[in-house]
């Protein structure tokens, strides 16, 4: 399944400024399981509300896992967002219908569908939402819902997975190793290159994202190239 690129962004040629990078605003956390991490890493960086998103391995007790050595660990995505324009309910939603498999199927621990919640408001939301798919499911559903627990960040070449595809737009944006982890036009942009977001969306929200004329006519071009064809890793 894996091709080990890398595609780290680490050359830093000038950039415009205007780039969203950070954004500074109150946040929640909110951890998710639902097989491959890559998919859902794009699927969430453009949904309005999420600030930042990255991927990584939690849920178990193994120490430092790696993605060749996750023991007991699942692979999850986190993510930052903003509950005055989006709430955790929305995000289940999206959990509960974005799954690539695992719902009602037994998977090995690595792509189990997991909810992490990180208090007892997300708790309480988190059971009631699962008795409703539980009913949906007949009674099969295979979704674990735990507290958060440590969160270990993958490795690099998995941050932004999609992203890191477009080597060169990457690096005219001056995106390195440690802005995949933390960059909101980032995460947005690892969305839209695949078609998620959609061309309403990105048109408006292009001016605020700060890309040049030339930088959004390429991700309009890819987005349209894209739309429509799937997330799967």
């Amino acid at each position: 399944m894996l091709r080990l690129i890398k595609n780290f962004c680490t050359m830093k040629p000038p950039v415009n400024a205007a780039l969203l990078h950070d954004v500074d605003i109150p946040t929640k956390k909110a951890t998710f399981g639902m097989g491959c991490f890559w998919s859902n890493d794009s699927l969430f960086g453009v949904t309005p509300g999420v600030v930042r998103t990255r991927v990584g391995y939690s849920g178990g007790t193994t120490k430092n896992p790696r993605y060749r050595n996750l023991g007991d660990h699942t692979e999850v995505i986190e993510l930052d967002f903003d509950p005055k324009t989006v709430t955790y309910e929305d995000l289940l939603d999206m959990f509960w219908a974005n799954h690539e498999y695992g719902l009602t199927t037994k998977l090995k621990r690595q792509y189990q569908s997991l909810i992490l919640y990180h208090d007892e408001e997300q708790r309480d939301a988190a059971q009631a939402s699962y008795k409703v798919m539980q009913e949906r499911c007949n009674g099969q559903l295979r979704t674990e819902i735990a507290p958060a627990s440590t969160f270990f960040p993958a490795e690099d070449y998995h941050q932004k997975y999609r992203l890191q595809g477009h080597k060169d737009f990457c690096q005219s944006l001056g995106i390195d190793a440690t802005r995949l982890q933390t960059s909101h036009l980032a995460a947005r942009l690892n969305g839209y290159l695949v078609g998620v977001g959609g061309r309403t969306q990105f048109e408006q929200e292009v001016q605020r994202l700060g890309l040049t004329e030339k930088q959004a006519e390429y991700v309009r071009r890819e987005l349209e190239r894209n739309e429509g064809g799937g997330l799967a890793c």
